[in-house]
Parts: structure tokens; sequence; C-alpha cells
């Protein structure tokens, strides 16, 4: 584990040192072994783009987090430089992106809201908004959320818990991206349309846009048409060119032209376009975050560190199938982590990876982490020396790179179609994602989506699919009966499947699924069984009490033995004597509403009834069955009392019967003819978690003395074959050999 060293004796080992600092400090590892020659070219080529990409994009997100642009730039130098000490992927971009962006600018909004700074204008006797005020508290805001972010990231990491990424499915993840992307779009349109809106957050907040569309400066919506119509060609263009230039066309550089335009025709004073303003060069001493702000701001916290990471990771393990090497999760977490707590000192906010500049950096040549080395540098070099010189870019021109670099996300629409197609769980997981990051805000959009991706797991192990199995003809090979035409049922046995594991949620489904596979109502049959049971356990209480002789007494003995006395109809007529009950070893006493009669001798026993039965089973029901537990790969407490409720002791030591009675109803009477044993089949060899059921089996008691571990088979051919030989003894099963 990083940070960690565990060894055997109190010292440790030079070698298991060395091993835990190169852990800890990946570059250690690989950057004493970086090669000049097959790398250095492309990672200073890749490094320059996706510096100069770095710019504008780290400008206009600094917008969505509601911070000024050169926070931006802040975010886009030190997490990378972390990043690089302490990563793993290759090929990733880490920092500034538009979702870890907008979810920042929701918490300083919402802490630092522009009504909290109004102040009186003399000159114009009217109240506004004191911008350097409320731009240094939001900065306090965003530096402490992040910082707090870095610091759940780095705890994470260190218990291990790299694995949270898998509740985030590819479906909730692209589910998520575009809803989040939508709260971006509507968070810039106020800079499209050069219009001052009041504090409204969400997607809800464009109807009221809507309603500021006559206050819409013409000449910053004129900057916006032309840069985005500009984008998109230049983007086109590079498509067109792209096997044909050895690298893309840097788009980005049209912040370059956007300045000289905006400066020569000064935009600002004539046609009152916003700019991004004071760019102040050099970087800033660290400052401890606030701490009085971590109570407010911790749901947002946590919520960064699991969508950062989400994506970083999922980026980097695509990376890293693709280029043969691994990338470790917790180590990830850590380097993530990291990157945001040093970040928060510096007066960043949250990063994670990008997938635009990804993406160019893998085809501009960039293979190692020294790539966004040199794209940190290119960002120093602008803060430290030309930052000042971009001060009279549009913030229009920023919006539009932002819907520029959104169209990846907006495409994402086409998942719903597919999905229809392939998954309709999936398909109804991302729209759920997308309309809960819609309404909700990005944090608690999350948090939803996650647990509804959990209720429909719950719901598809609550819900499965019931089968019965029959046998490929001469093989050992068995399928659903109703999936496969050439299949054929077991003749006397059943073969019983449940697609999910045998839990809580589902045990009295499971219940009532095998009852109508076998055509029994099973939950009837326990509820008269407990019935029985409680009016047995009265009868014997009273009894015991007249204790009127020996004779009762031994009678009552062997009474709580018994299960079913068989009468059968020829006896119906003739005088009934209840001496025989107590005498019939294997009987079967079945307590039923009490039997009336006149005659005197049958008044001592009024609590009993008397059951006509017939002895031969319907020939249409099995005379064994066989459940199928391979799909199990647990069982708790209500699961194995399920099983244990169905199944009975056994009177024969060498079988584990389940006596399953078939009920026919007739007026007054109820028959009951029971079959013969059933086998009960768990696999027991195949892996480990099946190992697990068996030991929950154990731990539950649903084995004893009568029920041992010899019910268990490890094949459904096993136990067929087993079966076939209790119930035809002398008979070969036909694929015996097999």
């Amino acid at each position: 584990m990083p940070f960690s060293c565990h060894c055997d004796t109190p010292r440790c080992s030079g070698p298991r040192m060395k091993s835990c600092l190169l852990d800890s400090f990946p570059v250690l590892s690989w950057l004493p072994r970086y090669s000049i020659r097959e790398n250095c070219l492309g990672d200073l080529i890749s490094g320059i783009s996706v510096g100069i990409m770095q710019l504008p994009q780290g400008m206009a997100y600094a917008l969505l987090a509601s911070v000024p642009p050169v926070i931006g730039l802040y975010s886009s130098f030190y997490p990378v430089l972390i990043y690089f000490i302490f990563g793993t992927s290759k090929h990733i971009s880490v920092g500034t992106y538009a979702v870890m962006s907008v979810m920042v600018g929701g918490v300083t909004d919402r802490l630092a809201p522009d009504s909290n700074f109004m102040v009186w204008d003399n000159e114009t006797n009217s109240t506004k908004v004191d911008d350097v005020a409320r731009d240094e508290e939001r900065i306090k805001v965003a530096a402490a959320v992040t910082f707090l972010s870095g610091l759940f990231q780095i705890l994470l990491g260190l218990v291990q818990f790299g694995f949270v990424v898998t509740y985030l499915s590819e479906p909730l993840v692209r589910g998520y991206t575009t809803g989040a992307a939508i709260h971006v779009i509507v968070s810039q349109l106020k800079y499209t349309f050069g219009i001052t809106p009041q504090r409204h957050s969400g997607p809800l907040s464009l109807i009221y846009l809507c309603y500021l569309i006559p206050q819409t400066n013409i000449g910053t919506l004129v900057v916006s048409i032309v840069a985005i119509v500009g984008l998109i060609l230049a983007k086109e263009l590079n498509t067109y060119l792209s096997k044909k230039l050895p690298v893309p066309i840097p788009v980005e550089l049209l912040v370059i032209i956007a300045t000289l335009v905006s400066w020569q025709v000064n935009l600002e004073e004539k046609y009152g376009v916003e700019v991004v303003g004071i760019i102040p060069s050099g970087l800033k001493p660290p400052v401890v975050p606030d701490t009085s702000l971590f109570g407010q701001v911790v749901g947002d916290a946590f919520a960064l560190a699991v969508v950062g990471y989400g994506i970083a990771i999922s980026l980097g393990r695509i990376f890293a199938l693709k280029y043969g090497y691994k990338v470790d999760s917790n180590q990830e977490l850590i380097a993530l982590g990291l990157s945001n707590s040093i970040g928060g000192f510096f007066q960043c906010f949250a990063i994670s990876c990008s997938m635009s500049r990804t993406m160019v950096q893998e085809s501009t040549g960039g293979k190692t982490q020294v790539a966004g080395a040199l794209s940190a540098v290119v960002i120093l070099f602008i803060v430290l020396w030309i930052g000042a010189l971009f001060e009279e870019l549009p913030k229009a021109v920023l919006a539009a790179i932002i819907y520029v670099n959104l169209h990846g996300m907006m495409k994402q629409f086409m998942d719903v179609p597919a999905l229809w197609r392939s998954n309709k769980i999936d398909m109804v997981i991302w729209l759920a994602t997308f309309l809960f990051t819609l309404v909700l805000n990005p944090d608690l959009g999350l948090a939803a989506a996650i647990a509804f991706s959990m209720l429909t797991v719950i719901f598809r192990t609550q819900l499965p699919k019931y089968s019965l199995l029959g046998q490929v003809q001469d093989t050992d090979i068995y399928r659903p009966l109703e999936d496969y035409s050439r299949v054929n049922p077991v003749p006397g046995i059943l073969i019983f499947r449940s697609s999910a594991t045998l839990y809580f949620a589902n045990a009295e489904m499971y219940q009532d699924a095998l009852g109508e596979k076998f055509g029994v109502d099973i939950t009837k049959i326990l509820s008269a069984k407990k019935k029985l049971e409680a009016k047995k356990k009265r009868n014997e209480m009273k009894n015991a009490k007249k204790a009127k002789n020996a004779a009762k007494k031994n009678a009552i003995d062997m009474l709580s033995e018994t299960k079913v006395f068989i009468l059968s109809p020829a006896d119906r007529e003739k005088t009934f004597n209840f001496d025989m009950l107590f005498e019939e070893q294997n009987a079967i006493h079945v307590i039923l509403p009490p039997f009336q009669t006149e005659e005197p001798e049958r008044e001592e026993h009024c609590d009993l009834a008397v059951i006509e039965m017939h002895m031969d089973p319907h020939p249409s029901y099995p005379r064994a069955i066989i459940l199928d537990l391979s799909p199990v790969n647990f069982l708790d407490t209500v699961g194995v009392k399920t099983l244990r409720n169905n199944y009975p002791s056994n009177p024969f030591p060498s079988v584990f019967p389940v006596y399953l009675p078939t009920v026919f109803h007739f007026p007054g009477l109820l028959y009951f003819a029971f079959s013969a044993s059933l086998s009960l089949y768990a696999p027991l060899c195949l892996s480990f978690s099946i190992a697990a059921v068996v030991d929950n089996l154990q731990t539950g008691g649903f084995f004893n003395d009568k029920v041992t571990k010899s019910c268990l088979f490890s094949t459904i051919h096993d136990a067929v074959l087993y079966c076939h030989a209790k119930l035809f003894p002398g008979e070969v099963h036909p694929s015996v050999n097999l």
C-alpha cells in the first residue's frame, strides 16, 4: 500500500524500503529509464500542444467555477506537476475539467452569491456588486472545497478504496456527464448574450434567462457567433486533414486572434463586450484553506472526489489497455488527492482529466508523463511573462470554446437508441442519471443516480427468471426447457433453477415459484405446518397434564415423533381404533379441524382428525426434485431458512428426502399424496463463492444428523444419477457412462 511499509521484522530491509519508496513515488521508477531518443520529441510536441490548449480552457473553466480566469491558469499548473510525480497513467492530461468546474461553481455561487456583496454606487445612485470582495470570497470557497476533496481522495487511496469506481457504470457516467454538460451550457449563456442575471442555478434558470434576452448586448452576441463558427470550422478542418498533418492545428490559438481584435477595436469601451480583465503576473504564495468552510462543503467535496477520480481512472484504464501497461487505481486516488489538496493551498479549484486534451496529448505523440510536465511549463511561462497580454480577451470567446469542447458530450445522446437495442435497463439508468443531474445539482444528481443504479441491481435479483431444466439427449448437459426445443425433461425428476442468488428480497418468490413449477402452494403448506405444530404442542401439554396412565404417556411420546397418520378410503366406514394410531411407527400426524363424533370412545381424542389418503402419487408429479444452486453466490439467514422450511428431516439416512404433498380439494376432506425422496443439488467444488454457499448453509443450521452434506453434488448430472438410482433400483440411467 502506498505510503506504508509492512515488514516481518522491526526494521525494514533495504529492498522492502526501496519497493515502498517506488510505489509511493512512481516517478522514481520510470524517469531513470526514460528514453530520450524514443520519447523526447513526441513528448515535447505533445506538451506544447496541450499547454496551448490549457491556456484558453483554464481561463474558460475558471468562469464555470465562478472564480477569476487566472485561477484557472494556476489550476493548470500546480496539480499537473504534482500528478507528474505521483501519477501512474502515461497518457491522460490532468487539469481543469468542465464537469468539475461547474460543480465547484455551484458551491461558490451558493456560499458567495452576488447578493452578499452589493454596495451603493454614488455615481449612478444605485447598488452594484463589489467584484473584488466577491471574487476573494469565492476563491476561498473554491480552495476549501478543493482541499477537502483532495483529503477524501487521499484517505480513500490509503484504505485501498479504489474499487469505488466500480459503482460508476459506463451508462451512469455518460448520462451524468451529459446532464452536467447542460448545466455548463446554461451557465455560459450569460457570457454569450452579454446579460447579467441574478443568481439562478440549474437548467431551470434557462427560463429566467429567456426573460433577459431583450437585454442582449449585440456586440457580445456577434463575437460569440463568430467565435463559435470559427472554432467549428477549424475543428472540421483538423478532422479533414488529420491524416495529412503530423500535428493538429492548435484551434485554441484563436484566443490570440480574438485578443488582438478586441485590443485593436476596443470592444469593451465601444460595444460593452465583457473581457477577462486584469491577469496578475507571477505566482502567489500558498495560503492555508479556510477550515471554517469545511462543514458547509463536505458533501460537495466528497462528490468532487468521486467524480474526479471516476473520470480520470476510466480514461487511464482505456489508454493503459491500449498501450499495454497497468494503472494502479489506489495510487491514482492518492495522486489526484495530492494534486487537489496541495492545489488548495495555491488557490486552485478541483481538477480531473480532460478527454479533449488527453486525445490531443496521445495523438501528437505523447508517450509519458513528461508531456504533462511540459504543458505545465508552458502555463508557467504564460503566467510569469505573457499573461497580461490576454486581459482584453472577450469572455464570450471563452464561452464559445466551452460550447465547442462539449460537442463530444452532446453526441452521447446517441447512446439512448443504442442502449434501447442492446440493454433497456442500462438505457433506463442513462436516462435516470441524466434527469437526476439535470433537475438536481450535479452532486445530488450523482448520489441519486448511484442509488438508482443499485436499486436496478436489487430489482433484477429480486425478480429473477425461474426455469425447469431438461437434459440434452445423450449428454450430461442441462438447459431450460422453455428456451431450447431439443431438451427433454428427466422422467420422474424435476430440476429447478433460479437465475439469481437466494436472499431475503427474493426468498418468498423463490418458494412460490418452486411451488408453481411443482404444482402446489408451498406457502399454504408451510402455514398449515406451523399451525399443526402449534396445535400438536398444545395437545402434548394438555395430555401431559392429564397423565392418566402410562399407556397414554407412551402413546403421546410416540406421537411426538409421528408425521401423518394414513387412513385409506376403504377404512373410512370401519370402527376407528385410536390405539392403532399410536402403534403405527411410520405414521405421519397431521392435525386438522377437530373430528366430531358421538361415539364415547372417540371423545377422548376429539382433538385429532381423520385424514383420507391416496397412497399412490399422481403420475404427472415428479418423484424427486433437484435444486440447481449454481447461480447462487451467497445465502443469508432468510435464504437458508427458506430451504430448511421446505425440507423436513429425513427418515431414511442414506437419502435426503423432501416430502412434497400433492394437494387435492374435495368437499369436507383434504387428501395428501406424498412423493418419493427429493435431492438437493449445489455445486461444491467449482469456485470459492460456491464453497461460501456451503459455509452459509453450515452456519445457518441447515445440516443436521439426518440432512448431511451428502446431499450436495458437484454437477446436476451427478444428482440426476443419484436420484435415478434411488427411484428406480436396478435400472441403469441411459447416460450413466457420460
